[in-house]
């Protein structure tokens, strides 16, 4: 055996193949198209369409067990949920946590957005968070579009 005439893995020519030296250039490219994207302030989400209406509520638990819903400026109860409402509660769970999060107490009411698309976003002006409501489908989203014109008359649910 004859190591001597075997080259060392060392002396064997170092660099990259062409493949691999294209897919880094690719990677770069990709890498500088997004940094020039982000510092132009460029935003690929569609933007919101004009408000049609809107309707500012406060949200509370009654001690049956019940949500109430309170129009904020008449200060009517407006709509009572009983039962589970997993999707009701669960939304307003979200939108207290932050409140909570941030030492803001309930007294500041929920904005309900309607848009001109059809769209409708539950909006908590205190701490900026917003939920999409058409993003969990038809029949949750209707859920929060019944309070758009209940009144005081049509409370019980």
């Amino acid at each position: 055996m004859s190591t001597l005439n075997t080259p060392h893995w060392s002396q064997q020519k170092q660099g990259l193949s062409r493949p691999m030296a294209w897919i880094g250039v690719v990677l770069l490219a990709v890498l500088v198209a997004v940094g020039l994207a982000r510092w132009s302030g460029l935003d690929p989400r569609t933007p919101d369409a004009p408000v049609q209406w809107q309707r500012s509520l406060h949200f509370a638990d009654s001690p049956g067990g019940d949500v109430t819903v309170q129009d904020a400026d008449t200060r009517e109860t407006v709509a009572r949920f009983s039962g589970e409402q997993g999707f009701l509660r669960s939304t307003l769970r979200a939108l207290a946590r932050e409140r909570h999060r941030e030492n803001i107490g309930p007294q500041a009411p929920f904005v309900l957005v309607g848009r001109t698309d059809g769209r409708l976003t539950l909006l908590d002006p205190s701490t900026g968070q917003r939920i999409d409501l058409e993003a969990f489908g038809p029949s949750n989203a209707a859920v929060f579009a019944s309070l758009r014109q209940a009144r005081p008359a049509t409370a019980s649910r």
